[in-house]
């Protein structure tokens, strides 16, 4: 006897590997779709609670001169997505274009920041072997002694780290704000009834922010008056619930925030996310 197309739909759903699960997707505003429909297709109910919003820099003035004088720059350093929309963004609301980068070389951090420059007709000179900012300067092409490099990143809380070890290497470093990220001002009742219910298994982190952020959000839920700020607090509503991490700097503000990480991705990407998830279920099942 044949089953009908609804229960065939039920039978695969229960065979992939998320079936039964509840994934909370803490991306950024309009970021979050892509991850969602991989997390879906593995079987898992997906929530979206963006931890993280993405808008222009409070002033352009440092980043239009850094533009207006790119032939002084030797590499430009893009180590995310956004930072190469807002870079660009600005670069034709200024009347120029890719051809003003002609003599500049370009370094990216990961292939999907390497995919978005590719939209721009661009090709990166150099992407570092591991998909993380702290692989840049460990393998960084030639001698930086003496290089003039500017670095468009997020406003506020970007990598000083990175910056330390390039000026470290003797380059001279001019970062600029092309971007800023902020906390949202408010949580999807979904994700809001989804945490206060107890109904969530996995919550996943792409970024530093949006583990702080989701701090922050997750103490208006959790707290009366959202206004305790010891990172131990949320950890505690969130006991049984697994935290995955794309990667070492999410990690550790997961491990600063909540006081523990229990997946961090070995490829880290969104597929390397989505992967570690699938794998920490099916050791958990045995």
């Amino acid at each position: 006897m044949s089953l009908n197309p609804l229960s065939q739909a039920t039978t695969v759903s229960q065979n992939l590997p998320l079936s039964g699960k509840t994934v909370l997707i803490t991306r950024s505003v309009g970021q979050s779709s892509q991850f969602t429909q991989m997390i879906v297709a593995a079987g898992a109910n997906a929530i979206e609670m963006p931890a993280l919003e993405i808008g222009p820099p409070s002033s352009w003035e440092d980043l239009d001169n850094a533009i207006a004088n790119l032939s002084e720059f030797d590499w430009l350093i893009l180590t995310s997505s956004n930072g190469i929309n807002y870079f660009f963004e600005r670069l034709i609301a200024l009347e120029k274009d890719a051809r003003t980068l002609a003599n500049l070389k370009i370094a990216v951090v990961g292939e999907k920041t390497a995919q978005t420059l590719k939209k721009q007709n661009l090709q990166p000179d150099f992407i570092p072997p591991n998909f993380i900012a702290d692989s840049l300067v460990e393998n960084f092409p030639e001698q930086l002694a003496g290089k003039k490099v500017l670095f468009p990143r997020v406003e506020s809380g970007g990598r000083e780290d990175l910056i330390r070890e390039f000026r470290k290497q003797g380059a001279e470093v001019v970062e600029v704000a092309a971007y800023q990220s902020c906390c949202p001002s408010s949580i999807p009742p979904s994700a809001e009834l989804a945490l206060q219910s107890g109904a969530v298994d996995i919550i996943t982190f792409a970024s530093s922010k949006t583990v702080k952020f989701f701090n922050q959000l997750a103490q208006t839920i959790f707290l009366d008056d959202g206004q305790d700020n010891q990172p131990s607090v949320v950890s505690n509503y969130l006991e049984g619930v697994c935290i995955a991490s794309i990667g070492p700097q999410t990690s550790k503000a997961c491990q600063s925030y909540f006081g523990r990480v229990d997946v961090e991705a070995s490829e880290y990407t969104l597929e390397g996310l989505t992967q570690a998830v699938i794998d920490w279920v099916r050791d958990v099942g045995e």
